[in-house]
């Protein structure tokens, strides 16, 4: 069975499965547009133990199983990866069936995010079909393959090319060169072999070059040669083979090129560098660098006279140089000390009240055989709060958080491989810290290292208050906060708490977890079914802008509204903007039309006399006097023409009526006339 709807039902009992071999079967192929998918949603299941009900995507022609009868539940949505689904049913012949009902509705599919290259990156304009990914190389690598990838639009979308990856290159030619690498060249997994490289950089004309060595470990059948030009005929500034220690104070052309060689008899795992080059006008002193540090100086041209200063980040000490120098010599300007290094250090004694400490040689790896201690002091009614952001160590290396200064102290933690963050508090202002690394480090890897942060916090017998919750409010179960006690954190309306709501103060004065906090809710909840109803959704997750059209089945008349929007409140949690609709038989409509046009006939009749009543009453009430008035002013009949003097011609029967009489207050005053005699 087939389907090529947008939208649809799939039920068991529209389509029974049909006899084959000693089953009952039927499978239910739902294929889409080409760059959209296909999703599920269980609406029920109700299958006999035997009976199989599997849900399968197809890609390339092959099934791949999404769910079965085990994991199937109501509600549960399953999406295919390509824009054809697959539904199989199996039953048996002798008994009754089971019975099941899915929904289906297209989405759109999107490519997977491209991986990331190996000392590069990668920036995604769009996932979805006609999206672009833009890849690029950190300093001294290059690109193979292309720099801007697209999504192509097919059954299961895919980017236009393999993601590109990035390389050090053997040897290249860099021209007007302003600042770059040179980095050991990367070996193919297949090549065997020697490698000869030659890098040439030229600075722009009337400029000069500066090689810093950040790093340069060759194997003894290696071989470099630094070349103060374009040729190896040029003066040679550096030879491996003949100095005796690394020039880590830096190289400076004659000229404004060049050239480096570098000769491999075959791969070694040990064989690294890391050169780093820039370019500097004449009469200057070229720009400083620091690795893992940074530097001042009070010139920003390095002209003649400038000093520069060096600081480390934190965790580094300053080695191999001082940490100020200054641009001497007027013919030819140049640095009078080399730049220092910045090192994560194997062990030391640290007395800050804060305080980074990085596994040596940070962050490039530790090296085996390693046995540092640091020891960490602080004032004296203190202690300390150690905070593990990072640790990432081989199963043979191990470190060891000791409560004292020294080794015998009670152990607050020993740690081997990886781990999630740490904090740990001692019992007093010491702590010792210390880490050894396995000799045989190269047969069982390397870890990538370890970050610590220490500081110094008061000595008690209480936690530290917890901060203010934003859009919430917290609760405290003690006055203090000892060991036991426990902070309660809730949100305002219209926020969800993230994270722990509850936090307990534990035996070591540290909180059982770190603080949550009230994000806004930005869903509806599920306003439910309809009996004898479908549903659209357009967001299965609700959020604000979803709607839900709801359509009544054949039979049945829908009473309110058939949409449902999710909107946000400035102050609450978002709702629907109408009451849930109700599906009613047609019958009873036409039941309850009829009864109100039975209303209808008796109500309008009755309004109708209502109103004459009504009518002819104002009419007697208001004009009847009037007319009665106006007959006695003509006499009766017999009167007529008659007029007796000195007579009142007021007949005793008039209404009477309102004069305004003149009073001490001035208020009205209500008289009638009679018939009396009047004098003169």
């Amino acid at each position: 069975m087939s389907f090529y709807e947008p939208e649809g039902y799939i039920d068991s009992t529209d389509y029974p499965p049909l006899p084959r071999h000693s089953f009952l079967e039927c499978t239910y192929n739902v294929t889409v547009y080409t760059g959209y998918g296909v999703e599920l949603q269980v609406k029920s299941v109700n299958l006999s133990e035997g009976e199989v009900l599997s849900i399968r995507g197809v890609d390339a022609g092959a099934l791949v199983l999404l769910a079965n009868q085990t994991l199937l539940v109501e509600g549960q949505v399953i999406r295919s990866p390509t824009n054809t689904i697959s539904v199989y049913f199996r039953t048996f012949p002798d008994e009754a069936p089971g019975t099941f009902q899915l929904h289906y509705q297209v989405f759109m599919l999107s490519c997977s995010f491209p991986r990331r290259p190996d000392f590069g990156d990668v920036t995604v304009m769009d996932l979805h079909s006609g999206g672009i990914a833009h890849f690029h190389c950190h300093l001294g690598y290059e690109l193979q393959g292309p720099r801007v990838l697209t999504c192509i639009n097919a059954s299961r979308p895919h980017w236009s090319s393999p993601e590109p990856i990035c390389s050090a290159p053997c040897g290249g030619a860099v021209h007007n060169a302003t600042i770059g690498r040179v980095l050991s060249p990367s070996y193919p997994a297949n090549q065997s072999g020697g490698m000869a490289c030659a890098w040439t950089i030229e600075a722009p004309p009337g400029q000069k070059l500066h090689l810093h060595f950040e790093k340069l470990l060759l194997d003894e059948k290696d071989r470099m040669v630094v070349y103060s030009g374009r040729t190896n005929r040029s003066a040679v500034l550096y030879d491996s083979l003949r100095a005796d220690s690394v020039p880590f104070e830096g190289i400076i052309s004659d000229g404004a090129a060049i050239r480096i060689d570098f000769a491999a008899a075959e791969p070694a795992a040990a064989t690294a560098f890391n050169i780093r080059f820039e370019a500097f006008e004449r009469g200057h002193c070229y720009e400083p660098y620091i690795q893992n540090g940074n530097f001042t100086t009070s010139d920003p041209t390095y002209n003649l006279g400038t000093t520069v200063e060096f600081t480390c980040d934190p965790g580094h000490s300053l080695e191999q140089g001082p940490a100020v120098i200054e641009c001497v010599n007027m013919r030819d300007p140049y640095w009078n000390d080399t730049e220092p290094l910045c090192r994560a250090l194997c062990g030391g004694e640290l007395s800050a009240v804060a305080g980074v400490i990085l596994s040596p040689n940070w962050p490039e790896p530790y090296t085996e055989g390693e046995d540092c201690i640091w020891r960490v002091h602080v004032g004296e009614e203190k202690r300390l709060f150690l905070d593990i952001q990072l640790l990432n160590i081989t199963n043979s290396d191990i470190l060891t958080i000791y409560d004292g200064d020294e080794l015998s102290a009670r152990v607050l933690g020993q740690f081997v491989g990886s781990s999630g963050p740490q904090k740990l508090y001692s019992s007093s202002p010491d702590l010792t810290i210390q880490f050894h690394s396995d000799p045989a480090g190269l047969v069982f890897g390397k870890g990538q290292g370890f970050i610590m942060n220490y500081v110094e916090v008061s000595r008690n017998d209480s936690c530290s208050d917890l901060p203010e919750i934003q859009n919430g409010w917290k609760t405290t179960s003690h006055t203090e906060l000892v060991r036991g006690a426990r902070i309660t954190y809730q949100c305002d309306p219209g926020y969800d708490i993230v994270g722990s709501d509850t936090l307990t103060c534990q035996w070591d004065l540290s909180w059982s977890s770190d603080p949550p906090f009230c994000e806004k809710i930005m869903y509806c909840t599920d306003p439910g079914e309809v009996e004898h109803s479908t549903r659209l959704i357009s967001d299965p997750v609700l959020l604000v802008g979803t709607t839900i059209q709801y359509t009544c089945n054949p039979g049945f008349v829908l009473e309110g509204s058939s949409l449902l929007t999710c909107y946000s409140r400035e102050t609450g949690t978002p709702i629907w903007t109408s009451r849930l609709p109700h599906c009613v038989s047609e019958a009873a409509a036409e039941t309850s039309l009829e009864g109100g046009n039975m209303a209808l006939a008796i109500f309008i009749p009755v309004l109708i006399i209502s109103l004459l009543l009504g009518g002819a009453y104002i009419y007697v009430t208001r004009w009847e006097p009037a007319r009665a008035q106006g007959r006695g002013d003509q006499g009766g009949p017999g009167d007529a023409g008659i007029s007796r003097p000195g007579a009142d011609t007021t007949p005793a029967s008039a209404c009477p009526s309102c004069t305004r009489t003149r009073t001490a207050r001035s208020r009205w005053k209500r008289s009638s006339t009679t018939p009396s005699m009047r004098q003169g």
